[in-house]
Order: C-alpha cells, then structure tokens, then sequence
C-alpha cells in the first residue's frame, strides 16, 4: 500500500478528512521550503503538495504565478524540488508528498529518470495539469512501476464519460477543481461541490479531494463535510507572501491558517 493510500485508510479510520496544503517549492527562497513543510505537518497537514516552479503556470492565479516567479529568480528547478523532498525524507517518512505542476520539466528529465530520481527521493504523487489522460499511457505506466501515484484534475465541466476515463488511469486520490477559472477564484459552492462529488464516486473508490476556492476554516470545514479532502493553495501562498521579505515569520503565518482549518475540520 502506497503512503497516500495508508495515510487515507488511516484517517478513514479515525473519522477524519485529510488536509493538504500546498507550497511552491524555494517561495520566497529555497531555504524556507524545508522547514515549511516539517511546520505544516505539525499544524495538521495529512499530506503534501509541493509545486514545481514553473515560467508559463497557465491553471495557477496571480498569487502562485508570483510564488514561481519568486522562486524562478533562485534557479529553483526539479533537481532541487526533489533534493528538498529528499532533505524532508530525512526526518519524516510517513508524510506523502505530491509533486504538483506542468509537463515540460518531467519531459526534459525524461519519463523513466524523473520517476527513478523522484522514488529515491521520496515522492509519493505526480499531478501534471497539462497532461490528459488519452495521452498519459506511458508516463502511468512508468510512474507506477516506481509506485508513484499519478493524479489527474476533474473539473465543474467534466461529463461522465471525461470522469470514467480518468478515474480508470488514476491512483492515490481523485482532485477536484471545485471553480471554473484558475487558483485563487472565489465563489465556492459548496452544495454544487457536493453534487459533483456524488457523480464521481459512481466511477471510482479512491478519495476525492477538494481544491480551489479554500481560504478559511469555514470554507474548509464545509468542503470536509462532502469530500474526503480538503487542499488548500493560494490561502497559503499568500501567507508565504505576505512575509517574503521576513522569512522567519512565515511558518508562523502559514501555521496558524493550518491549525485553524484543521480545528474547524475536526469539530
């Protein structure tokens, strides 16, 4: 069993919905990325998303454009993304991590050097935005010989057919994009949530988390009510943000949303 998939029977069990923040790795330099996710976790992240810095983040709000763009003026790459999994590795080996991002950089280390280096590292999953299921045949088959989980994007649009087919090519959970638009949109629906949720369970039994549109404990304790998890983005780039230029007083930022959301979820 994967440790995403042992890290959801385990809160099925308890009773409980995972929290899953989400940083871009190296924002606002690459010596806060570590220590950010050691903090997350004490403040009740269940799992990890780490984005990979990309130039051209088409799916992501201003808010984590800035974050690549604060990044990117480091030289942070893929190289050094893993290489901070692997420093977190070192310390915590139960937490999964998921790398989140775009194709370009998986596609220039190449499908089968990417999924080595990323399995020694320690990565768990690999959410590429820009990669359609018709065409993720051999990166799937590849990320799964490594036991890495691949994980696909529904969106409010998707019809059942779109759901079915990605649901067949999935693995460690199914993300939900809750809005029409890019991160950090607002007007969630949660009723509207709900009901897709209740169409996707019909094709699959892996857990169904919940992205986009999550900035407070009230929006992420309405969203656990439906979903199995709650991932939130830009709230928490935002933090990261809001003290880019006093690093030390980020985890602290960051810390304090994660406890709240996490308290709100557990009432």
């Amino acid at each position: 069993m994967s440790r995403i998939a042992q890290r959801f029977a385990d809160l099925k069990q308890a009773g409980r919905k995972a929290l899953i923040p989400f940083v871009t790795a190296g924002d606002p330099n690459p010596e806060v990325t570590v220590p950010l996710l050691h903090a997350m976790v004490a403040a009740g992240a269940d799992l990890l998303e780490l984005g990979v810095p990309f130039s051209d983040p088409m799916a992501e709000g201003p808010v984590i454009q800035k974050a690549c763009e604060r990044a990117l003026k480091h030289h942070v790459g893929m190289h050094d993304v893993l290489a901070m999994v692997k420093a977190f590795r070192e310390q915590d080996k139960e937490t999964p991590i998921v790398l989140m991002g775009y194709m370009n950089p998986v596609e220039v280390m190449g499908y089968d050097t990417f999924a080595q280096a990323a399995r020694e590292a320690g990565v768990d999953g690999l959410l590429t935005v820009d990669m359609p299921p018709e065409e993720a045949g051999d990166l799937v088959a590849v990320l799964g010989a490594a036991d890495i989980d691949p994980i696909f994007l529904l969106a409010p649009t998707s019809v059942d057919e779109r759901i079915a087919k990605i649901c067949a090519v999935a693995s460690g959970f199914i993300y939900y994009v809750s809005l029409k638009g890019v991160t950090g949109a607002a007007n969630l629906d949660v009723d509207a949530v709900a009901h897709k949720v209740e169409q996707i369970r019909k094709h699959t039994d892996l857990p169904i988390g919940v992205g986009f549109g999550i900035r407070d404990a009230d929006s992420a304790a309405r969203v656990a009510q439906v979903a199995d998890a709650v991932v939130v983005g830009s709230a928490v780039v935002n933090r990261v943000a809001e003290h880019a230029q006093q690093p030390d007083k980020i985890n602290e930022a960051v810390c304090e949303l994660l406890r709240d959301m996490r308290a709100a979820m557990d009432d």
